[in-house]
């Protein structure tokens, strides 16, 4: 399996910027060559920018349980170069670990669910029919995976989706939910070009200032919460998540771990609701005037990204409208506004008392020894969103570690992590035979 990677991991399957498609196409057709030699059959198809890769493995009996497994073979660009040790696309080992872009995100965090798939079905002993869906989108814009979903009318009982984080070096964890995103690019202009401030300071529109106005109207405000408007819908987590969050580490832990300041006293104590069951709002970033040097002008135009998380429970469709409202309507009058939303992606929670799911979890602590954390992730995972559309429950877990640096230099994966993830789908796929 190791061996097998390695040889995936060399193709620089760069999606993100600066890649080569035709790396792409060959990090694909590799995969389902993968699925063919163990007996299996496999497309590659062409997606929106990049190409997918679908498959079948049939299991050793035809009435067994059927289970999709996804993951990515695109990953991020390396540079700058200067700061990996060895090149990105040469993997090594180095102590317990094995150095290379995408050795965490996500080909070795997902290739052992394919390996031991692949492996089973050639000895003619895999438990379940195992569909496998393989995205090249998922470091870059497209939708190419969530569309094909949509049209797919085959019989799937459950996925599983190796592209998570383990909760510590020894815990397991089962990602139960995710949270959307709607981000909007704001554009202001206040005058046909720059104007002197001392001349016109105090009786003309500063685009600044405007753009300031209505960033002011969406972002949080004295408790660390944004508007009412922003966070209708959203649902309240499970007791059992609820009980399983307070088993974690303290937030206010978390955050100094990462280096963050709390936003208010209160963030720590709250922050697994406030991060995994609420809406949040941020500047990303802004453009307006010059303020490298001293240019004592009036700005005429600025600029802002902002986004919006959207909890579990809500829609982009009605929050982004209201998001967009909120800002146009705090722009004053005279003051060109453009606000665009730019990009999208809907949130998706699944139930931890769902047969697979409980199923799933016990797989995953007989294999780690420990009880299988439950939690959810304050990021945005889109194919999430069409397996609960689809009302496929997803069993979203993984090996990753904070330490492995995804989309840095020196990205890595333990060889121990590449080992439970071993143990860890053929357990899966023995469970999941009881679906």
């Amino acid at each position: 399996m190791l061996d097998d990677l390695i040889e995936w991991l060399k193709i620089p399957s760069i999606s993100s910027g600066g890649g080569d498609p035709a790396e792409l196409i060959r990090a694909a057709e590799w995969a389902a060559a993968k699925l063919t030699d163990a007996g299996g059959s496999a497309q590659v198809i062409q997606g929106e920018v990049n190409p997918l890769v679908v498959g079948e493995l049939s299991g050793a009996h035809a009435d067994a349980p059927t289970v999709m497994i996804y993951g990515h073979y695109d990953v991020q660009s390396a540079e700058p170069l200067d700061l990996w040790t060895s090149p990105p696309f040469d993997p090594v080992i180095r102590g317990d670990r094995l150095f290379g872009r995408g050795t965490s995100d996500d080909k070795g965090n997902f290739y052992p669910l394919l390996y031991v798939a692949c492996e089973l079905a050639r000895d003619k002993q895999l438990p379940v029919n195992v569909r496998v869906l393989i995205e090249g989108e998922e470091e870059s814009v497209g939708d190419s995976v969530n569309r094909w979903l949509e049209q797919d009318d085959q019989k799937t009982d459950c996925a599983i989706v190796f592209d998570s984080d383990m909760l510590d070096a020894q815990t397991p964890a089962l990602t139960l939910g995710v949270r959307g995103i709607v981000m909007i690019d704001v554009k202001v202009r206040t005058a046909t070009h720059d104007l002197h401030s001392g001349m016109y300071g105090g009786s003309v529109l500063n685009a600044t200032h405007v753009l300031m106005d209505m960033l002011a109207a969406v972002v949080p405000g004295n408790e660390g919460l944004p508007p009412p408007e922003l966070r209708r819908g959203a649902i309240e987590p499970t007791s059992e998540e609820l009980a399983a969050w307070g088993a974690l580490p303290p937030g206010d832990q978390v955050l100094a771990e990462v280096g963050g300041s709390p936003l208010t006293p209160s963030s720590g104590d709250e922050y697994y609701r406030r991060n995994w069951a609420d809406a949040s709002v941020d500047v990303h970033g802004i453009e307006a005037g010059d303020a490298r040097q001293v240019r004592t002008m009036v700005p005429c135009t600025a600029r802002a990204k902002v986004s919006v998380r959207l909890a579990p429970g809500q829609r982009v469709e009605s929050t982004g409208q209201v998001f967009k409202e909120l800002l146009e309507r705090a722009a004053p009058q005279g003051a060109e506004v453009q606000v665009s939303i730019v990009s999208t992606g809907e949130p998706a929670v699944f139930d931890p008392s769902t047969p697979a799911l409980k199923l799933a979890a016990e797989a995953l602590e007989e294999v780690c020894g420990r009880r299988t954390a439950l939690t959810r992730v304050g990021g945005s995972l889109p194919v999430l969103a069409a397996f609960a559309a689809k009302q496929i429950p997803a069993i979203v877990s993984g090996f990753a570690l904070a330490g492995d640096g995804i989309h840095g230099p020196d990205e890595s994966f333990r060889l121990e992590s590449l080992a439970l993830g071993e143990a860890a789908a053929r357990e899966l796929y023995s469970r999941l035979a009881e679906l």
